[in-house]
C-alpha cells in the first residue's frame, strides 16, 4: 500500500502548524525553567541555607525535605496540566492542521 506523499515543508509553513508549534514551544520552555528554577533552588538552598532548610517543620520532617518532596508534586502537577493543555489545545491544532491537509 503506496504511503500518501505529503509537502513537508508547505506543512511546516502553515498557519496552525507554526501556532500549534510555537504553544507548545512557550509551554514546554516555560515549564522547564520553571521546574529547572525549582530544582536549582534546592541544591542552592541546601548549600547556602542549610540552617532554613534545616528547620523541623513536623518531628524530624525539615523544611528540606518538605522542598526536595515538593519536587514530585511539581512534576506530577506539570504533567497533569500538560494532559490538560494538550486535549485541550495541542489535539485541537492538530485534527484541524490534519483536516486541512488531509
Amino acid at each position: 500500500m503506496a504511503e500518501p506523499k505529503h509537502d513537508w515543508a508547505e506543512i511546516a509553513r502553515n498557519p496552525r502548524f507554526v501556532e500549534l508549534h510555537r504553544k507548545k514551544i512557550v509551554f514546554l520552555y516555560g515549564w522547564w525553567a520553571f521546574s529547572a528554577g525549582c530544582y536549582f533552588l534546592l541544591l542552592l538552598g541546601a548549600g547556602y541555607t542549610p540552617g532554613l532548610f534545616g528547620i523541623e517543620v513536623l518531628g524530624n520532617i525539615n523544611v528540606g525535605y518538605l522542598f526536595a518532596l515538593a519536587q514530585f508534586v511539581i512534576t506530577f502537577g506539570i504533567a497533569l496540566h500538560y494532559g490538560r493543555v494538550a486535549d485541550r489545545d495541542f489535539d485541537r491544532l492538530t485534527k484541524e492542521l490534519i483536516k486541512q491537509i488531509g
